[in-house]
């Protein structure tokens, strides 16, 4: 039996069957004690009331459905079975890197990455709450990845030029405008769907965004603090909203791209009906020729790719993508900043600093 005090002064004990366990035990919570971070098992929960509060915590928060239902199957298929028993006291770095290989393993990287996000996230707030006196999560990383991670590919220009001239041409002219908004505005699919007509300023080509849709149609504000942004539109880009204003049937929410029933427009509506037809129209398919080539996405991508040629900063980029740190922005276009600047370039520039001419 070792026969301690924490660092409250509070007498504590624990019991071993063997005495090698009890003096390796002894040696690591006296030094905890020291620097303040030990936990009793008494004062402890295990993982599963942990996460349960944990859950409970982002609920309230008001997340969305969709962010809720990935964190409960974190839990439920890949944390708890791995150690919803186990006692935070008790839990260790080494034990940490064990769940870790265990999920690489047998997930495939993005996820064991996710899941170990979320398990962090509940020793914090287990921590915060007076549970556990450290997170021993906190240093665990995955190691480097062999390849990179993919880069951000979007449409070519020959690609945008079909598909904006069909745009033009097309009768469609709500999926005209949606198209053509994407492209010129770099939105997330949500905030297109979640946009409202007091949102966007015709006379001044601007857009204002204010809020989005989520999964299931629900109305709520932008992904982040960052998503909160004002976007200034080209002049093909409002002249196709003006043309669909003109057509746009009113609705309750008075949305920019309802759907026929005068609600929030699905995605699968959106991409199925509206973007995916326009496309293919257009010839712009995966191989088959039945397909569409891009999704939402791309299109979001294209935007960033045409402000990075036009020499628009790193910062305002990632303004008007609305990305909650500049870590992302380089994380994502990184490499199209690089081919922005021709070797040329660099060579003039550094001529330039030093002599104050070009070569």
């Amino acid at each position: 039996m070792v026969d301690y005090k924490d660092q409250t002064g509070k007498r504590r004990s624990k019991q071993f069957e063997r005495k090698k366990d009890a003096e390796a035990w002894e040696l690591n919570a006296r030094s905890e004690v020291v620097r303040g971070v030990h936990t009793p098992d008494s004062s402890s929960i295990d993982v599963e009331a942990a996460a349960k509060l944990w859950l409970a915590g982002v609920r309230r928060a008001g997340r969305e459905p969709t962010t809720i239902a990935a964190y409960d199957q974190h839990v439920r298929l890949h944390i708890l079975p791995k150690c919803g028993g186990v006692r935070l006291s008790q839990i260790t770095a080494p034990m940490v890197k064990g769940y870790l290989n265990g999920w690489l393993k047998d997930l495939s990287r993005p996820m064991a990455v996710r899941v170990l996000r979320t398990f962090k996230s509940i020793l914090t707030n287990a921590r915060d709450e007076g549970f556990v006196a450290q997170n021993v999560a906190l240093e665990i990383k995955p190691a480097k990845a062999s390849r990179g991670k993919p880069k951000a590919k979007p449409p070519t220009k020959g690609d945008l030029k079909v598909i904006l001239k069909a745009v033009e041409e097309t009768e469609d002219q709500k999926a005209a405008a949606i198209v053509s908004l994407a492209i010129y505005s770099g939105m997330r699919a949500s905030e297109l769907r979640g946009l409202a007509w007091d949102c966007l300023d015709l006379k001044n080509g601007r857009v204002e965004i204010e809020q989005r849709a989520d999964a299931k149609g629900t109305l709520g504000p932008p992904k982040s603090e960052a998503g909160y942004r004002r976007i200034p539109l080209g002049s093909s880009a409002t002249k196709a909203l003006k043309a669909w204003k003109l057509k746009c049937p009113p609705n309750d929410e008075n949305l920019v791209f309802p759907s026929e029933r005068g609600r929030v427009l699905s995605h699968t509506v959106l991409m199925n009906k509206l973007v995916g037809p326009l496309q293919v129209a257009a010839g712009i398919t995966s191989p088959g020729g039945k397909k569409p080539r891009y999704g939402m996405h791309a299109f979001r991508h294209a935007a960033a790719s045409l402000w990075i040629e036009q020499k628009l900063n790193a910062k305002k980029i990632q303004n008007l993508m609305g990305h909650a740190s500049i870590t992302v922005t380089f994380d994502t276009y990184g490499h199209l900043f690089l081919d922005a600047d021709s070797d040329a370039e660099v060579a003039r520039a550094i001529d330039e600093a030093l002599f104050g001419r070009a070569a």
